[in-house]
């Protein structure tokens, strides 16, 4: 499907482009000093590459299932992927705010809402495209549906949890969403089910 090779394309830009924002310091002469007072850079992009990277995969996840993308579908993705290439900005003020030690809120605001929107985003294509299985393929049944469903209204819950919380504890808020990284990518269960009854079927032909 072209517009999984567009979104990867893009996603990969995005990814590509929150190492650019760290920059070497100035100072070779001391520049194990200069390297460890990175410690900000080296946050913002560890936890939205790592983000970025569940966004994809959920992707995957989501496009595996759509069978075919009309005009509504092809419009939401393309607002998606806005919203991926805004990251690699939204993680430059982040990890300037914890180095400045000012704006810590409104930066860690400005991360939290970029991902909720793309949260947003991933549960209107997947209401969308369930609606009535219009676009769905057959091979995924109701049970799994509802599990990538859940995954992604709980994803809804926990960018915006961190991101309130970040706007009045910076340091918690970005750890609530980091705590999102290592759940996120565990299987969804319907996914698994289904998956491994299309095995088994296979091994008995």
């Amino acid at each position: 499907m072209r517009i999984v090779a567009f979104s990867d394309a893009v996603i990969a830009i995005a990814v590509t482009l929150l190492v650019l924002e760290i920059r070497p310091p100035q100072d070779a002469g001391r520049l194990v000093q200069g390297l460890a007072a990175l410690w900000p850079s080296y946050m913002a992009y560890g936890l939205t590459f790592m983000l970025i990277g569940q966004v994809w995969a959920n992707h995957h996840v989501m496009f595996d299932h759509i069978r075919s993308a009309d005009r509504m579908v092809l419009f939401l993705n393309t607002v998606l992927l806005m919203d991926i290439a805004f990251l690699p900005f939204a993680a430059s003020v982040l990890a300037k705010a914890f180095h400045d030690g000012h704006g810590q809120r409104i930066a860690v605001v400005l991360h939290g809402i970029a991902f909720e929107l793309a949260a947003i985003l991933f549960n209107v294509i997947w209401w969308y495209a369930r609606h009535d299985r219009r676009l769905l393929v057959t091979t995924i049944d109701s049970a799994g549906v509802r599990a990538i469903g859940r995954r992604f209204r709980l994803a809804l819950a926990w960018i915006a949890t961190g991101t309130l919380l970040g706007a009045l504890f910076p340091a918690l808020g970005v750890a609530v969403i980091a705590a999102f990284i290592p759940f996120y990518w565990l299987p969804i269960p319907g996914e698994i089910a289904r998956v491994k009854r299309r095995h088994d079927r296979g091994s008995q032909a």
